[in-house]
């Protein structure tokens, strides 16, 4: 069963809950203030601005931060005010669009996990997503990202990795200062994607002693990070990951949880949706599930959606039905079928026509040698 997140009941049970806790936060609030608690004072403000964040007032929850920041209630670290963007070397705000993201019911449940975990604030708050190239892990940052309504920046990995003898470590340095500050004052969620690109040597074993050091830092990074800055890292390779790097994440995600059935209903997701792009080519679920059905072995999501949408795109403008051909070919190594073969899959006369480009009566004598 393929879960399409519903975003509009989120947002709804967030406006519940901060209309719920508004009260009782400003009556702590002032408790906290005439008994001179700073800690607990910080901590609660802190929670009234992440309530009117996630009610969607995102100019009151910033005005807050910044009379705290003003009159010195948050940390040191946390008084720093936020780096304008264009001085921010490591860092790039991504935007978050609304896009069609069909999730197992497996991997989707734990995207709820963790937004969970995030409004509880209680310290859960590094996640790090595996799994093959495709398979929707950088999406799921984004959509984690909209969910709880949070600026989403991405770590520029290329502007980390410098030849010179341990200036990579320091940029991880510099990086984690940026994350601190910006994270400080405003909320945000930080996505390290394909961070064993800085973590691992992958080509070169001569550079296994600097990436090590760069290991090394962003593991203390992440350890001196305070807890209610949420991270979240992706990572093609984590059988060749550093376990001491993977045990400072609070939760791993699997993302190759996709079955055969899986893949077949987003395939049809994906093709309902580039079909209505285009009004000239004609719909034929049926051959195109067979198509599914018989492949030896489906890509991810990533890669089935660029193999329908280019399918669709390249198609004949004379041949309604070219589109099917082509994704017959893109899941076959591009190997022209054998009409024998696919009467022995199956597919009928028709379907083998479509799929070959030969009329019906050469197919029939084909088919009788």
């Amino acid at each position: 069963m393929i879960y399409c997140p519903n975003e509009s009941i989120v947002e709804i049970e967030n406006i519940r809950e901060v209309t719920f806790m508004k009260k009782q936060l400003i009556l702590d609030l002032i408790r906290y203030h005439v008994e001179g608690n700073n800690e607990e004072f910080r901590r609660t403000a802190l929670e009234i601005v992440d309530g009117f964040r996630k009610s969607g007032d995102y100019d009151l929850a910033e005005f807050i931060l910044a009379l705290l920041s003003d009159v010195n209630t948050l940390t040191t670290q946390e008084a720093i005010p936020p780096y304008a963007l264009s001085k921010l070397n490591f860092l790039t705000p991504v935007d978050t669009p609304r896009i069609t993201l069909p999730l197992p019911n497996l991997i989707s449940n734990d995207i709820d996990g963790i937004v969970h975990a995030v409004q509880r604030n209680i310290g859960v708050s590094r996640f790090l997503f595996e799994g093959k190239p495709g398979t929707g892990k950088t999406e799921s940052a984004k959509l984690i990202a909209r969910l709880l309504r949070r600026r989403l920046y991405e770590v520029s990995c290329s502007n980390l990795v410098d030849s010179r003898l341990g200036q990579t470590a320091k940029n991880i340095r510099a990086l984690f200062d940026e994350i601190a500050s910006v994270g400080a004052t405003s909320f945000s969620i930080f996505l390290f994607d394909e961070i064993d690109s800085i973590a691992l040597d992958r080509v070169n074993n001569n550079d296994i002693r600097e990436m090590g050091r760069a290991t090394s830092t962003i593991i203390k990074g992440l350890d001196q990070l305070p807890r209610d800055i949420v991270v979240i890292a992706t990572t093609n390779l984590y059988e060749k990951f550093d376990k001491a790097l993977s045990r400072r994440f609070d939760a791993v995600i699997n993302f190759d949880r996709y079955s055969k059935d899986d893949l077949i209903e987003i395939a049809n997701i994906f093709l309902d949706e580039e079909l209505q792009k285009v009004k000239d080519l004609r719909k034929n679920k049926r051959l195109f599930n067979k198509i599914l059905l018989n492949a030896d072995g489906l890509p991810m999501p990533g890669n089935l959606k660029n193999i329908i949408r280019t399918s669709i795109a390249f198609s004949s403008i004379d041949n309604p039905s070219d589109y099917l051909r082509r994704i017959y070919l893109s899941l076959n190594g591009d190997k022209e079928p054998d009409p024998k073969d696919l009467k022995s899959e199956g597919f009928t006369l028709r379907e083998i026509e479509l799929l070959t480009n030969v009329s019906k009566s050469s197919l029939s004598r084909k088919l009788k040698e």
